[in-house]
């Protein structure tokens, strides 16, 4: 009897777990119907299909090259991937192993279904991200958050007149914004990222993520906008999309680029002022002094 593995999964807030049951549901009354014996069933909730790195996909893949199964059953390719290069990738191992794919949206998979359904798919993606690049971005113009949070903020939780949530919206922490005074302070007057970071932990004065805190958590990457001492939401300036993030096609996993300063959005929102524009010109200053001492000592090494 043919033997049959079926792989299910979600990514989006519009999807739950009941998607992954129905999905299953559905490939084991086709694999019924084919007269098929499911042995395993492999899933990933609530995770992206633009990438390999599943263990879901990854334990499915493992199992076909130990021809654990003779098919492969799911709702859809892009349920296996979105991304071009990996649903080719996804294929050619089965191919190898000589399982076959089976979809009940495309029947049985073949290269002309790749090729497709890859493309549809990498579009698909570029598509959603232009779309939430455009909300953010017009968020961001808003005076709102364009994503995440920042020490020394609240993120402000509330209903609009419809009822919906209103996202972006963030207020001063009163407690959290006096220890970053204080950090700008200290660097100002000389303390450096290392010995702020050490009294912090002494005093158990909880960081950003709730534990410790680290010397490159403060002094970050003044070119990126990194750290404590270079976000400019301290001196009531938002600047969204000084970075961009695409895959590493090795790893699966995203990584930072900068854009060039003509492609950041900025806004002022002086409600969120912690920061005195003098307070940060000081560090600057003396952020500009150490990298210029720093260039030199390399500099006079090379020579």
């Amino acid at each position: 009897m043919i033997t049959a593995a079926i792989y299910a999964r979600y990514s989006s807030d519009l999807q739950r777990d009941a998607s992954i049951e129905d999905q299953i549901r559905l490939c084991k009354e086709r694999a019924k119907r084919e007269g098929w014996r499911v042995i395993n069933c492999y899933t990933d909730h609530a995770i992206s299909g633009a990438s390999l790195m599943r263990p879901g996909v990854q334990m499915l893949l493992q199992d076909a090259q130990a021809k654990k199964f003779d098919v492969v059953v799911a709702e859809a390719i892009d349920r296996l991937s979105r991304d071009q290069e990996d649903i080719a990738h996804i294929y050619k191992r089965a191919q190898f192993a000589g399982v076959r794919i089976v979809t009940l949206s495309e029947g049985e998979v073949n290269e002309l279904h790749i090729g497709l359904k890859g493309t549809m798919g990498a579009l698909f993606l570029k598509d959603l991200a232009d779309k939430t690049r455009r909300g953010l971005r017009g968020r961001v113009e808003a005076g709102k958050s364009g994503g995440g949070n920042s020490f020394g903020y609240d993120v402000v939780r509330r209903l609009d007149a419809e009822g919906l949530p209103v996202r972006g919206e963030r207020k001063i922490n009163a407690a959290e914004a006096g220890i970053v005074r204080r950090m700008f302070n200290d660097y100002a007057a000389g303390k450096s990222p290392q010995a702020i970071a050490k009294q912090l932990n002494k005093e158990i004065v909880p960081g950003p993520s709730g534990t410790g805190w680290g010397p490159s958590t403060i002094h970050g990457n003044p070119d990126r906008g990194t750290g404590i001492l270079n976000n400019e939401l301290y001196i009531g300036k938002l600047v969204w999309n000084r970075l961009r993030y695409i895959k590493d096609p090795e790893t699966g996993k995203r990584v930072s680029r900068p854009n060039p300063e003509s492609e950041w959005i900025t806004q002022d929102v002086p409600d969120l002022r912690i920061i005195a524009p003098e307070l940060w010109e000081a560090v600057k200053t003396r952020q500009g002094a150490l990298r210029s001492t720093r260039t030199v000592r390399v500099i006079f090494c090379r020579v």
